[in-house]
């Protein structure tokens, strides 16, 4: 019989132990805002646990389920932290009088020693929106008159975050937390994020790693640092800690739809479209998923890719709100119809695109919208966008920005427009090669055949800033195009000499030109 108490009593011990360890990891997984892991720790010891109870209520109200928490909170309406949780019910559903008179109510309840109906109080206005977090720091103040843990702290440091100015003694707070608790994961991710805000991030890093290597298994400071690269450009590094940060958490929707967007960010798209079609089949549905199919595709070389991102990009405009719809989606519109050979909604997508630019300098934007159709090789409309800027924005116009304009007169045959922009890219920026040696090959295609000499001038001056002594590359068409024209030119003026000068440059760099033999024949003959 005493071997039978004994076994008993053991197992009753062992049950004990276990919900003990099952409601320390269910308050854990809450505050690592992994609610869904939170449930399912919690769920089998609410009936008897009134605390579990209130972190499963918690939980569910994290996931927006706010009538499932109040049903909860119910269940225990004498207990100090599920009255606390009707209150954040209260502040949930907007009702902020109701929310703040229960919480003032509870933080009356308690004794004059005792300090747990203050906590759960303040902890209702801290964590709910539309709550006076000045009346929750005020009590948590008292609170620490009678008991100071790292839990207290990091809720004081909480409600200090959401004053003007706070951000100081919200570090105080985090940082006594951890003299009390040196491995407290949670007070060093708090204080990576204060650092990062205040734009010291080198400290912030430091705390973060911190975060991680004090518990590995805490999500949150893998998510700021995501947050926080995708903030600099940085998108590789983005991606890598919101994996990291995917491996930890619950993989909410959420967080499913945040992947996708730094998979696009970080140029995988491959694998951005391949979530998105998981997830679609899942019934998980993004209006921007429109938008990061339509631009993936856009960047596709094949025909078909263009239907598909016309097709999405479609779609994208059609469900997305309109308001959050801005200047570089009617750029890409325009691209992705420039795309599938729609000028004229090309056309009309840019246009919108600089009329949502509020900026008193549009250059970007022009400057875009002459990319897009360079891209596409409609070089009459490149270098009318690229003089754009030269015409209106002269004080902010590159010498790339001449470039492109002339190029792309060049290229479309507008030989007398190049011709202009050329002589004005030589007259702003005289030290770039690039200006008289296009505005040779420019006045070369208007005399092909080297009769006037136009080009002559201009290669020379080109010559004379050094490129003559670069190394011969077979490949130099620059140096072959000046050459060959000379070469010709001299030829047809009978000036022997300067045509032979020429022709041996040319045979220096291919001895098979046929044009510099038959031109070096033809004058050894005579």
């Amino acid at each position: 019989m005493r071997q039978i108490v004994s076994t008993l009593v053991a197992v009753v011990f062992a049950i004990s132990a276990c919900s003990a360890q099952s409601l320390e990891e269910g308050i854990k997984m809450y505050k690592y805002e992994r609610y869904q892991s939170a449930k399912k720790q919690l769920e089998p010891l609410a009936g008897s646990d009134p605390m579990a109870n209130y972190y499963l209520g918690l939980s569910e109200l994290a996931l927006g389920k706010v009538d499932l928490a109040q049903a909860y909170f119910l269940k225990y309406p004498e207990e100090f932290a599920n009255i606390s949780g009707q209150a954040r019910v209260q502040f949930a559903k907007g009702n902020a009088t109701e929310g703040m008179k229960i919480a003032t109510t509870l933080e009356s309840k308690g004794k004059k020693k005792d300090w747990e109906s203050d906590k759960y109080a303040a902890d209702a206005i801290t964590y709910s929106d539309g709550g006076d977090k000045q009346v929750a720091i005020e009590w948590y103040t008292e609170i620490m008159e009678k008991e100071v843990n790292p839990d207290i702290l990091i809720s004081l440091g909480d409600a200090y975050q959401q004053i003007n100015g706070g951000g100081g003694k919200a570090m105080t707070s985090y940082e006594k937390a951890i003299g009390l608790d040196p491995n407290n994961s949670l007070a060093y991710s708090r204080i990576g994020r204060l650092w990062y805000n205040a734009r010291n991030y080198e400290l912030a890093l430091e705390n973060w790693k911190k975060a991680q290597e004090t518990d590995p298994s805490n999500p949150l400071p893998y998510y700021d640092l995501a947050n926080a690269y995708t903030y600099v450009g940085k998108y590789q590094l983005a991606k890598e800690n919101l994996e990291k940060y995917i491996e930890r958490s619950d993989k909410s929707d959420e967080d499913m739809v945040r992947y996708v967007e730094i998979l696009y960010l970080s140029k995988d798209c491959d694998a951005a479209i391949a979530k998105i079609e998981e997830l679609k089949a899942k019934g998980i549905f993004k209006p921007n998923f429109y938008g990061i199919m339509a631009y993936c595709y856009m960047d596709y070389k094949d025909s078909i890719s263009g239907v598909k991102a016309l097709d999405a990009v479609r779609k994208y405009f059609g469900n997305q709100s309109k308001k959050k719809l801005y200047t570089l989606d009617y750029l890409n519109y325009g691209r992705i119809a420039l795309k599938n050979n729609l000028n004229d909604t090309a056309n009309a997508y840019f246009t919108k695109a600089l009329s949502m630019d509020t900026t008193d300098n549009k250059v970007e934007t022009y400057r875009e919208i002459g990319e897009s159709f360079k891209n596409n090789k409609n070089w009459e409309e490149a270098g009318q966008w690229y003089k754009r800027i030269i015409d209106e924005y002269s004080d902010n116009a590159t010498a790339t920005d001449y470039f492109w304009s002339g190029v792309s007169f060049y290229y479309g045959q507008n030989y007398e427009m190049a011709d202009t922009v050329f002589a004005q890219m030589i007259a702003k920026h005289p030290d770039q090669p690039s200006g008289p040696y296009w505005r040779g090959r420019v006045n070369a295609a208007i005399d092909n055949e080297g009769e006037k000499g136009d080009a002559v001038p201009y290669y020379e001056k080109w010559l004379e800033m050094g490129k003559e002594s670069e190394e011969y590359n077979p490949k130099n068409n620059d140096l072959m195009q000046a050459y060959q024209y000379m070469a010709l030119h001299y030829y047809k003026k009978e000036n022997k000499e300067q045509a032979m000068k020429y022709v041996g440059k040319i045979l220096e760099i291919d001895p098979e030109n046929s044009l510099a033999n038959q031109i070096k024949g033809i004058l050894e003959k005579s």
